[in-house]
Parts: structure tokens; sequence; C-alpha cells
């Protein structure tokens, strides 16, 4: 009778095992999935800070805001072409760059406040098909704000 019992048994870990394992795996790449999404979102709080520093240095007048738009977008562009994580090629991010004149003179300058936003898609890497039922990208921003000098 125990003879029986165990050979219905045999076979069964491995039943086990690949029901666990199909959660545990899910669980562990959704963790890791999330992980790259927060250093995604670090990577453009940092990309925006790297562009607002270039936008409050002083410069004489007359100013060129046109250029000065373009560098900070060079800047925001370099930072995250170095350390953002997006395996689909260069990254899709919307800039908006505005300047805010506090002194109320009509001039960008000393004491008055520049604001960049980052937005950017983030397309989901490892679990691509799963995730994306929950709505495809999850769009990360970042705002920073900034005086200038």
């Amino acid at each position: 009778m125990k003879m029986q019992s165990l050979h219905r048994q045999k076979g069964a870990e491995v039943v086990e095992f690949a029901i666990t394992s199909a959660l545990l795996f899910l669980i562990l790449f959704g963790i890791i999935e999330f992980s790259v999404a927060l250093f995604d979102k670090a990577t453009l709080t940092n990309a925006g800070r790297e562009g607002a520093r270039t936008g409050i240095l002083f410069r004489p007048a007359p100013r060129d805001i046109v250029a000065e738009d373009a560098a900070i977008n060079q800047a925001i562009d370099d930072y995250a072409a170095s350390y953002l994580i997006s395996l689909g090629g260069p990254a899709a991010m919307t800039t908006n760059i505005q300047r805010t004149d506090l002194s109320a003179n009509g001039v960008f300058d000393a004491g008055d406040q520049i604001t960049v936003t980052i937005t950017y898609p983030y397309q989901f890497l490892i679990l691509p098909k799963f995730l994306g039922t929950l709505g495809g990208a999850l769009n990360l921003s970042s705002t920073i704000v900034m005086r200038a000098e």
C-alpha cells in the first residue's frame, strides 16, 4: 500500500517547482523592472539639475536665450545619454525650460528663477508584454527650480 502512494507522488515535486518558480521569477523580474524605473527617475532628476545649473550661470548682457536653451538641452541630453537605462536606443525625453523674472525688470538676471521640467516615457525592459497590459509606458517626470546667480 505504501509503495503505491509513493509511486503516485513521483513527479509531484517537479509540478510544485514549476508552479512556485513561475511566481518567484515574476516577482524577481518585477522587482528588477521597477528598480530600473526608479534609477531612471533619479537619473532624470540629476539630468534636470545639470541643465538647470547650466541655465543659472551668469552671462553678460545681451543674453541669447535660444543659445542658452540649446546649452541646457545639451547638458540634459549628455547626462541622460551617459546614465539613463533605455535598451531601446536614445531616450525620447521632452524638456520644458521656463524662466521667471522675480525682479520684474524684464531681464533674466541674478535672483530670477529657472524651471526645467523633463518628461520621459519609461518603456518596461524585462517584462514588456506582461506589464504592458497595465498601461504600456510609465511616464516619469522631474521638475527642477533653481535661482540664477
